[in-house]
């Protein structure tokens, strides 16, 4: 590895990275000359990274107040920023805030300022507007998936949280496309630019079509599932009512899959997530959402049940896919009279699915919910523990465990889920009751 600051060395060690890649050095030295660094990388480069550690080379431990603000266009990529910070295990707090949810947690969390606030900018706009936090001493701003911000409608919430911050010395804005222009309201002119979006198609991904009969297109989707079995595979739709409408049909022919789009609360789209990283679900229904700034690892597959309505789109849904040099493919699904859209180039080989497919096996894993979190004090250690010497599970036997705010979820092996519910119903965690289940 590079030669790093003692805190950075030990940050990435946490997040058990042996090496920084190009965009994460190149943003390391970018920021420490530059005022304002532009970093353009599709989805899945390590762009979290390349803001993350020039933020934490610059913050003061003896600052009390808030030093650093990170906007994202949505709690998931928010939520997901406040992780991988929290990961780092570096002393200072971080705290994330989003609409959807109680803004009480936020006020109580604010009472004691982090060093670091991430949050998506209606949120973040009305806690300015309450004087919820102090603006002064806020001095780097980052502006993370800036393009997506813009498309979902988030200038004028950008504007106002930009002109109330007086002390802003340093700007760090992310794009996975290219912007003619950076809009003024950012108060960014001369800019180093870190442009990496030629890597933006790339050569692990492999493209197939896959033609329905006449216009059965949902017949086409079991039978391909079917056909790619265990791997994980996103669905992509272009709106959430075709959402809601294939994943009833699907659930009659037994495929196991969960639902993502922005109509559900935030408590269904965080299970949803949770059950398709931790292996309980491995196919996820889900509109443009789900393209980009998620923490959804290992997609394998990417089917475009409903085909993307521009290139732009169509790349960032394919980039969940043959991600860090792994190989993906990614399927475009057409009924009997669709055309290839003039944004593919290629010509991608064609599969031919056979109609006496068997329904994939259920997956191994089963998700348990604990009705307790950070805010209890609870750890992965403490969840690990219960589930190892009180519901008589082997280590093999427990997978993925994600502790929330106010809630856990882990992922055990699916045959003895019941039994461990069965085994923990009178048992406590940091010494309290919490509700044991699986997750629903």
């Amino acid at each position: 590895m590079q030669k790093l600051p003692a805190l950075l060395q030990t940050a990435l060690e946490k997040l058990y990275i042996r090496q920084l890649n190009e965009i994460q050095t190149a943003s390391l030295k970018a920021t420490e000359s530059f005022d304002n660094v532009v970093i353009l990388a599709p989805t899945g480069k390590g762009k979290t990274l390349g803001f993350l550690l020039p933020i934490l080379k610059k913050l003061q431990p003896d600052n009390k107040e808030i030093q650093a603000l990170i906007l994202a266009p949505s709690r998931e990529l928010a939520l997901q920023i406040e992780s991988v910070f929290k990961t780092m295990g570096t002393g200072f707090k971080v705290n994330c805030c989003y609409g959807g949810h109680s803004m009480r947690v936020e006020k109580d969390n604010l009472r004691t300022p982090p060093a670091v606030l991430v949050g998506t900018p209606g949120r973040i706009a009305d806690l300015i507007e309450k004087n919820r936090f102090a603006l002064t001493s806020i001095q780097t701003l980052v502006l993370d998936e800036f393009d997506k911000s813009l498309e979902l409608g988030f200038e004028e919430d950008m504007g106002y949280i930009i002109n109330a911050l007086p002390n802003l010395k340093k700007r760090i804005l992310t794009s996975a496309t290219n912007m003619d222009e950076i809009p003024s309201f950012t108060g960014i002119k001369s800019f180093e630019e870190l442009n990496f979006l030629s890597e933006l198609q790339s050569s692990q991904l492999k493209l197939h079509t896959v033609r329905a009969e006449g216009d059965d297109k949902l017949h086409a989707l079991f039978l391909l599932l079917c056909k790619l079995g265990d791997e994980a595979s996103l669905v992509f739709c272009n709106h959430r009512d075709a959402v809601d409408r294939i994943s009833d049909l699907l659930y009659d022919t037994g495929i196991q899959h969960a639902v993502f789009h922005g109509g559900l609360d935030q408590d269904a789209r965080e299970r949803a997530l949770v059950k398709f990283r931790n292996g309980t679900v491995r196919t996820l229904i889900t509109t443009d959402l789900a393209a980009r700034g998620l923490d959804i690892p290992s997609v394998r597959n990417v089917i475009h049940y409903q085909l993307a309505t521009t290139l732009e789109s169509f790349t960032h849904r394919n980039g969940r896919t043959a991600r860090m040099d792994a190989a993906g493919k990614a399927f475009l699904l057409l009924s009997g009279t669709d055309t290839l859209p003039n944004y593919v180039s290629e010509s991608p080989e064609e599969i031919v699915l056979e109609e006496n497919a068997s329904v994939p096996e259920s997956p191994k894993w089963m998700t348990l919910y604990f009705g307790g979190g950070r805010k209890d004090k609870i750890s992965k250690g403490d969840i690990v523990g219960l589930l190892l010497q009180k519901a008589g599970l082997m280590k093999e036997e427990v997978g993925l465990i994600e502790v929330k705010d106010f809630f856990t979820y882990a992922a055990v092996i699916a045959e003895k889920a019941k039994n461990a519910v069965s085994l923990l119903k009178n048992e406590k965690v940091k010494k309290k009751k919490v509700k044991i289940d699986i997750s629903r």
